[in-house]
């Protein structure tokens, strides 16, 4: 049986740790609130963005100016776009992307995986540690996004990822993230995002659209700015959900304190009652000795 110091020193270390979990539930819940407005304000126009972006590259296969995008070749080179958070304490949300990555990469890019053809940009520094300890090829160029993250900076990794496909040094690139549902759920999400996939509408009727002040310059304009939108809104879910996942473990971890707590604090009562008990018998024990001399 532990002594009471022993008892006494893992209750005082629990409380801290108790404390802790609730100051960082209550900091995580702050920046919910943030994160989710963000994302709910920013997926009504992401949505329509995507949707202009598959149209336009449906109707625009026959321009050459802007057919790149849409544009299916061999796919010989991948990049995977893995979007994590830079910090832990956040449950299960960093290792079920990498299961996710990890299968994605054994069901459909294993070969191209061991001729070295498979290349990973992480975002967010799990990401980053996790890929880089196995030896993965990284594109480390992005992976603090999460430190300043507003359009600006997620337009300049959008671009990098046009600019490479455009060039052919990837053939497909895919986003891999956490899709925010509610507090307590995320969606793991795995999407191509070049080339574009163009929108087949059931109908299979052709929409002619009319261009000012032509077809290239708007799609030119249109298109980059879709794909830079979609990688933002892909950032601000992943982060909306990272908040959510950590605030859900933070709580999770004050409760399981506070059930360890009721059974220190009874271990602590029973180890003091035993005490006590050990030291009335020895003071009986003694008095009937003193009488018995």
């Amino acid at each position: 049986m532990p002594s009471l110091k022993e008892v006494k020193m893992r209750i005082n270390s629990v409380i801290s740790t108790q404390q802790i979990t609730k100051a960082m539930k209550m900091v995580a819940a702050a920046k919910l609130r943030k994160s989710q407005d963000r994302i709910i304000q920013m997926r009504p126009f992401a949505q329509k963005m995507a949707a202009i972006l598959q149209n336009l590259s449906a109707a625009g296969q026959q321009d050459t100016s802007a057919s790149w995008y849409s544009m299916q070749r061999e796919v010989n080179k991948v990049l995977l776009v893995v979007v994590t958070s830079d910090r832990g304490l956040c449950g299960s949300f960093n290792s079920n992307i990498f299961k996710a990555t990890l299968r994605v990469i054994e069901e459909q890019y294993a070969s191209l995986h061991k001729k070295g053809n498979l290349t990973i940009l992480p975002v967010g520094k799990k990401a980053l540690d996790y890929f880089s300890k196995r030896k993965y090829p990284v594109v480390a160029d992005y992976a603090l996004l999460f430190s300043k993250l507003n359009f600006d900076e997620a337009s300049r990794a959008a671009d990098y990822l046009m600019e490479n496909f455009r060039n052919g040094t990837y053939d497909r690139i895919d986003i891999i993230y956490n899709e925010f549902k509610n507090v307590a759920t995320q969606i793991i999400r795995t999407e191509q995002y070049l080339p574009v996939v163009p929108k087949i509408s059931q109908s299979k009727m052709q929409v002619d659209y009319i261009y000012q002040p032509d077809s290239a310059a708007v799609l030119e304009g249109i298109i980059p700015k879709s794909l830079r939108v979609q990688l933002f809104k892909a950032l601000l879910d992943s982060n909306a959900a990272e908040n959510g996942a950590r605030m859900t473990a933070m709580d999770k971890a004050t409760e399981n304190a506070g059930e360890l707590l009721k059974e220190l604090r009874l271990s602590y009562n029973r180890t003091r009652q035993a005490a006590i008990t050990k030291e009335i018998l020895e003071i009986v024990g003694g008095a009937e000795a003193l009488k018995s001399s």
